[in-house]
């Protein structure tokens, strides 16, 4: 098992850059497929990047894909989801989670672990 812990959340302007990281526990971390998912008021939870274990293989929504860079240090257990450009649609609760598989999923039961989320709010 893995616990997750996000942080760099925050309130920001639209036009700007946040870094969002996740610190995971254990040494299975370097094993496992890795996924930032949001939740948006309102909505269901959205897949917004995912990678797999060594991070040489990633995923982005299509919507997102130029503007959110996911990447990964197994050095340290940590994943990051770079936003840039952020708009007001970004506003949301975001979460990294673990498969336990080695090559990254994009069904929510695909994802095992969790942690308890970080809120961006982007204004405009």
């Amino acid at each position: 098992q893995v616990q997750l812990v996000e942080s760099g959340g925050g309130l920001v302007q639209a036009g700007d850059s946040l870094r969002l990281s996740c610190a995971a526990s254990g040494q299975a971390f370097s094993t496992y497929a890795m996924g930032w998912w949001r939740q948006a008021p309102g909505r269901d939870l959205e897949l917004v990047a995912a990678c797999n274990w060594n991070g040489g293989d990633t995923h982005y929504a299509e919507s997102l894909k130029g503007r959110f860079i996911i990447s990964r240090d197994n050095t340290k257990n940590t994943v990051s989801l770079q936003m840039n450009s952020l708009k007001s649609e970004d506003t949301a609760v975001y979460y990294c989670a673990a498969d336990r598989s080695s090559d990254y999923g994009t069904k929510l039961d695909d994802y095992d672990y969790w942690g308890q989320g970080t809120q961006v709010t982007v204004s405009s």
